[in-house]
């Protein structure tokens, strides 16, 4: 997934070419997008609009309402916490409150550095051994405040020895 600010409208272009004769296409034309940017360019807006012949508020307001669609681009990690109740039963609640505190973000925001984004997300089928957040595609149990401070260390230190 490219995550640049710096899109190609061609990108969205090919999507909706692609997609746009299928029944339903507008969700996967914005999944389609934000596969291989990363968010759905507010600029591609128009362009979907008008493929589909519909408003620019009709497919914003399709974006707006699903939290997993995104206007800008993501953080280097998306960083999720599972708010389902066995996580909360386990303490899902308070690592959220140490979580965007030690971040200084609340849910579907970027840290100041562009490494994290987070998100909130309501099942990570982990039931038994939450509280339970996903790094990317890492799924990891059992996450107290000292844990996940260890994990955002080791997120920051990648993100440094790679730039």
């Amino acid at each position: 997934m490219n995550q640049s600010s710096n899109w190609d409208p061609q990108i969205a272009q090919n999507a909706i070419d692609e997609l746009k004769g299928q029944p339903g296409a507008l969700l996967p034309i914005l999944h389609k997008i934000q596969n291989i940017l990363g968010y759905i360019p507010k600029d591609s807006i128009p362009m979907i609009a008008k493929a589909l012949q519909q408003t620019s508020a009709e497919i914003h307001g399709v974006v707006s309402f699903y939290h997993h669609f995104r206007t800008s681009p993501p953080g280097k990690h998306i960083l999720q916490i599972c708010r389902a109740e066995a996580c909360q039963a386990r303490g899902s609640r308070q690592l959220e409150a140490h979580v965007k505190d030690s971040l200084k973000v609340d849910y579907h925001a970027t840290t100041a550095d562009n490494t994290f984004t987070l998100e909130p997300v309501y099942c990570l089928g982990n039931c038994t051994n939450g509280p339970n957040i996903r790094v990317d595609d890492d799924i990891i149990a059992g996450v107290t405040s000292e844990k996940f401070d260890v994990i955002k260390e080791q997120k920051n230190t990648f993100v440094v020895e790679l730039a």
